[in-house]
């Protein structure tokens, strides 16, 4: 380290301030000498763990403690800004300086420009200040800030250089408008009296503290200081556990907690919230939770079977958006548990483990509509009237084997009632399933997932002669081959013939499974077909009046309501 040339002044309070060095913040923790260097050196502790050196210990030595062992370094006063007040910042950013405009001189195409009239913008109709980066540190002159800004409801002071809730309040205690205040990127004490603050706060509705280095205890803290805050925006800190808010914060109806590595277990002292209407939770690492009122009584006879209906439970009786994007839930009795919750309404699921037995997405969001009879939109997706319906039979057929072989027994209709608590109010809704229509659940495997298709054969007459072309879509004499789903099978072509209905439809001397179908064309009867033949390696066309062969499926048509059958003709 060695001496720089040139000293700044270092202010009286330094210790503990904000600083910048560049595009990085940090906190002052040591100003003085570090031997066997000359000058004045500032010890500071970074927002940003990895771009220090050390912890405040050099050559042995410990001058100053830092959370993280890279987070400290020594810098001269000279390369740090300590940034500048509320007002200055404002001008900096909105103002007009009149004298300086009519100064400069614009020229266009050789021409000097006169101007005719520069008046000063005026600061006292802003209704929002965005000061972000702007190295605010601190309000100013008393009573300034009130006449030059009197009507800001929105402010931004992100990533400032303000390190004290005290002087945040003497801010905020200016603006009697203000409702929406940013403070992320900040690291701010604790006040001593946060209840001395509260006229400062006293219309303040929305508050983020992204990236602040707060623990759920500091927040409570400060929280009497909001009194009518509505949201609170506490993503990206290091808070854990959620311990139960008491007197504070009663009327929040919206809370951010994402990207904190929460402990699941105290989530439930959020329920001390009665307004809590919006919960996010993304990025928490958050894989189950269970309502202590809502599981079912030990029974003490097992002959004696108490099926638990899905009873509504009282904690977030007004939650109505749940965020649980990205995290572990990979247990369907997760959202069993959620179906308690009377209000819910909206819910985000996306990035979570949770699967069907077919492994299909789409399937799992029809079990999660199915599973939630209250959620209208799913992943910022509407659940119409219909989609609902689709969902909730589809689940009773996919689970009702499994019903089936429950009923009649007292402990497996109880294991069953557990695991699909809606399983019986859905019977209710729709009637119990049949057995033909029930959904065999199957191993996930590839065969599984593969469609079974239906061929069957038309007779006819030919009408038509043949002829001799080049293979469309590849070069001549490209072999293919047409194989059974559950792979290739032999059969006599007498037999081929027979089943079939080929007749004489197929080339003299070939057999029906030498062909497959190319190109389909022409009207339902009638069909123009190239097809080829993949002993010969030859294309051959063939106009027929009628299928050769047909694949049957069938189609839900949401308009109509119903199933149709649907053919298509396959030569193969």
């Amino acid at each position: 380290m060695a001496a720089d040339r040139t000293e700044a002044e270092v202010p009286d309070d330094a210790v503990g301030r904000r600083v910048s060095c560049g595009q990085h913040r940090a906190t002052v923790r040591f100003v003085g000498a570090v031997p066997p260097t000359a000058g004045v050196w500032l010890g500071v502790e970074w927002d940003d763990p990895t771009r220090g050196k050390h912890d405040g210990c050099h050559d042995g030595e410990r001058y100053f403690t830092c959370r993280r062992p890279t987070g400290g370094s020594f810098v001269r006063p000279s390369k740090a800004s300590w940034g500048v007040d509320f007002l200055r910042a404002v001008r900096r950013e909105y103002g007009v300086d009149a004298k300086a405009a009519l100064g400069e001189e614009i020229a266009v195409s050789g021409k000097t420009l006169e101007w005719a009239d520069v008046r000063e913008r005026s600061l006292e109709s802003l209704p929002s200040v965005l000061l972000k980066n702007c190295l605010v540190n601190g309000p100013g002159e008393d009573g300034q800030i009130l006449k030059a800004t009197p009507n800001v409801r929105w402010l931004d002071l992100s990533a400032s250089l303000l390190c004290r809730w005290e002087d945040v309040a003497a801010i905020g205690v200016q603006l009697e408008h203000l409702e929406t205040l940013l403070l992320s990127s900040n690291r701010l004490r604790l006040p001593s009296d946060p209840s001395a603050h509260r006229r400062a706060f006293r219309n303040l509705k929305v508050l983020t503290l992204i990236d602040c280095e707060l623990t759920w205890t500091q927040v409570l803290r400060c929280a009497p200081m909001w009194p009518e805050l509505e949201e609170l925006i506490v993503e990206d800190n290091r808070i854990t556990r959620l311990d139960r808010p008491e007197g504070v914060l009663q009327e929040l109806r919206s809370l951010n907690v994402s990207k904190n590595p929460l402990d699941q277990e105290s989530l439930l002292n959020l329920a001390a919230l009665p307004r809590l209407e919006q919960l996010t939770m993304t990025d928490t690492g958050f894989s189950d939770i269970r309502f202590p009122d809502a599981a079912p009584a030990k029974l003490s006879r097992p002959s004696r079977v108490s099926v638990p209906s899905g009873p509504e439970t009282s904690p977030f009786a007004s939650l109505e958006k749940l965020n649980l994007s990205r995290n572990n839930i990979s247990e369907w009795g997760v959202i069993d548990e959620l179906s308690k919750l009377p209000s819910l309404r909206h819910l985000w699921c996306r990035g979570n483990p949770l699967a069907s037995a077919d492994r299909n997405p789409r399937t799992a969001n029809q079990m999660l509509v199915a599973k939630l009879p209250h959620l209208r939109v799913l992943d910022g997706c509407e659940v119409t009237p219909e989609e609902r319906r689709g969902a909730e039979c589809d689940y009773l057929k996919m689970f009702g084997e499994e019903w089936l072989r429950s009923r009649g027994r007292s402990q497996a209709s109880q294991q069953f009632a557990l695991r699909h608590p809606r399983y019986a109010g859905l019977v209710d809704k729709y009637g119990a399933p049949d057995e033909g229509e029930l959904t065999k659940r199957q191993p996930f495997a590839l065969k599984n997932q593969l469609n079974h298709i239906c061929v069957c054969g038309r007779r006819g007459e030919d009408a038509g002669g043949e002829e001799t072309s080049s293979l469309h879509g590849g070069p001549e004499g490209q072999r293919s081959s047409v194989q059974n789903l559950e792979g290739p099978r032999e059969r006599p072509e007498a037999e081929l013939h027979q089943r079939q209905g080929c007749g004489s439809r197929v080339p003299h001397g070939q057999r029906p499974q030498d062909f497959i179908l190319l190109r389909r064309g022409g009207r339902r009867h009638g069909l123009s077909t190239t097809f080829v033949n993949t002993n010969a390696g030859t294309a051959r066309r063939r106009t027929c009046r009628q299928h050769i062969f047909t694949l049957q499926t069938q189609i839900y048509d949401k308009k109509k309501k119903k199933k149709s059958a649907i053919d298509f003709p396959l030569w193969s």
